[in-house]
């Protein structure tokens, strides 16, 4: 018998928006389960990423950056990130060590004080600090909050990710694994599909219309045969104009998107891909709750 007793547990990565969160996620289970771009607030809904180790597994929920949220969608979004520390065993929140915003942290320190679950701190990106700086900022933060232990890394160069998984684990309750060994996530891969998809979006697109994008996954089928994937999506945008930008000259950007998209999912997926993808107007879908039903939001 092993003398170490198997570990487990749920753990929210909260934090502001575009501080690695889901970077460090997806470096953590050695695949890529949420998209992560430097674009703030990508990540929309709490996605779980699952690490099994010999003796523990860590389920990992992703969360919505926390932000001051103006609409319907945003509120949805804050609340989501919020909801998910009530469920899980402990937290992990990342701190962008290279670009400190001190008033929003306070505000993420007081509901992690609201919550009172274990918290492990995160400073990420420590590779693009001086050295010296880092004494100092853990220094500061051991003095505002009793955290579990303090961890600098960078997730982008794997640096001090192997400690940090020993910090969670020792912070997990002993328990069950809840998922098969293999998993990684429990996401579905249609909506994995729309995710990269919707990741390529941001990354070719320029100011509102990231944000003003939602993608549904209308098909999702395999041709065995063939060993092909037949996947079939639409690209929702709140404006006529927005529609004219995603589609681009001649069709030029809504190609460049489904060709990145396309080949990552082959990679993913490991078999080839046909990716068919549309461009449809919906007005307003940030602010109405019955439009982002309809849009398959797993907020309601």
């Amino acid at each position: 018998m092993s003398s170490n007793p198997f570990r487990s547990g749920f753990v929210a990565i909260i934090g502001l928006p575009n501080v690695g969160k889901s970077t460090l996620m997806n470096q953590l289970v050695g695949s890529k389960v949420a998209i992560a771009t430097p674009k703030p607030q990508t990540t929309r809904f709490n996605l779980r990423g699952i690490l099994t180790g010999p003796n523990y597994q860590i389920v990992f929920v992703d969360t919505p950056g926390i932000h001051e949220a103006r609409d319907l969608f945003n509120r949805l979004m804050v609340e989501q990130a919020l909801r998910a520390l009530e469920e899980v065993d402990g937290v992990v929140w990342v701190v962008d060590a290279s670009d400190r915003r001190p008033q929003a942290e306070e505000k993420i320190l007081e509901i992690i004080k609201r919550a009172g679950k274990p918290t492990i701190l995160v400073l990420n990106k420590i590779d693009l600090i001086k050295k010296g700086e880092l004494l100092p900022m853990m220094d500061y933060f051991s003095r505002a909050y009793p955290f579990r232990a303090i961890v600098p890394v960078s997730a982008l160069e794997r640096d001090g990710l192997e400690e940090l998984v020993q910090e969670i684990v020792a912070m997990l309750p002993e328990g069950p694994a809840y998922y098969p060994p293999e998993m990684v996530t429990d996401q579905p891969e249609r909506v994995l599909a729309a995710e990269i998809i919707r990741e390529k979006l941001f990354m070719l697109t320029r100011q509102e219309i990231p944000y003003s994008t939602a993608v549904v996954v209308e098909e999702f089928r395999e041709d065995p045969e063939k060993n092909l994937l037949i996947i079939q999506a639409t690209i929702y945008v709140e404006k006529d104009s927005q529609k004219g930008i995603v589609i681009g000259k001649g069709g030029q950007m809504l190609k460049k998107i489904g060709t990145l998209a396309r080949e990552e999912l082959e990679f993913i997926f490991g078999k080839r891909v046909y990716l068919d993808l549309w461009v449809k107007v919906l007005r307003g879908w940030r602010k109405e709750e019955r439009l982002l039903r309809r849009l398959e939001f797993p907020y309601f």
